[in-house]
């Protein structure tokens, strides 16, 4: 899942983590990411996580690739636009032989597949509660930024709610109904 660590922290958890990624990438089981857990993926796989060109905080615009894997993995959300909840001012590299599967004008790499590994850099696994949580740490963590593009306030992002959340949460079951099918190999 998430954290406000960068996996380019020198934490003594992230290269054992990175190691155990390694480990069922190569015995083909399905490892799965969400925002941190997608750059520790991309790291672990050989890609770079890197400062993103600004902070997306919030409700933002992605778009669903149109090749047969963005197809396969995301069904009806391929080759359209997207309401993702972001919070990050990082971002992944593709590892060699991913298929990028959503982009957003904000931030290049927001899903990526890899065989039966899929990671994300944005969040499809919210819930209200989630939400108002992390609308909590706002003040403290993002404040700062407020006057930049992508980055919504609290209130923004409550208010998207009732609109966005419902088909992100389709988008979330397509994904983790592709995602479990791999657990079945």
């Amino acid at each position: 899942m998430g954290g406000p660590m960068s996996v380019n922290d020198d934490l003594p958890w992230i290269d054992p983590l990175c190691d155990l990624i390694r480990a069922a990438v190569a015995r083909d089981v399905p490892v799965l990411g969400h925002c941190l857990g997608g750059q520790l993926m991309s790291r672990a796989l050989g890609g770079q996580v890197t400062k993103n060109p600004v902070p997306e905080i919030g409700w933002n615009v992605a778009m669903g690739g149109k090749d047969a894997i963005a197809r396969h993995w995301l069904g009806d959300f391929a080759d359209r636009e997207l309401a993702v909840f972001q919070w990050h001012g990082e971002t992944f590299s593709l590892p060699q032989g991913a298929a990028l599967l959503v982009e957003s004008a904000a931030c290049a790499h927001q899903i990526f597949a890899l065989g039966p590994h899929l990671g994300m850099q944005c969040h499809v696994e919210m819930l209200p509660e989630m939400i108002d949580c992390w609308c909590e740490q706002w003040q403290e963590e993002v404040a700062p930024h407020a006057h930049l593009a992508f980055v919504q306030t609290p209130d923004a992002m409550r208010a998207g709610i009732p609109e966005k959340l419902p088909e992100l949460r389709r988008l979330a079951d397509q994904l983790y109904g592709v995602w479990v099918q791999g657990l079945r190999g």
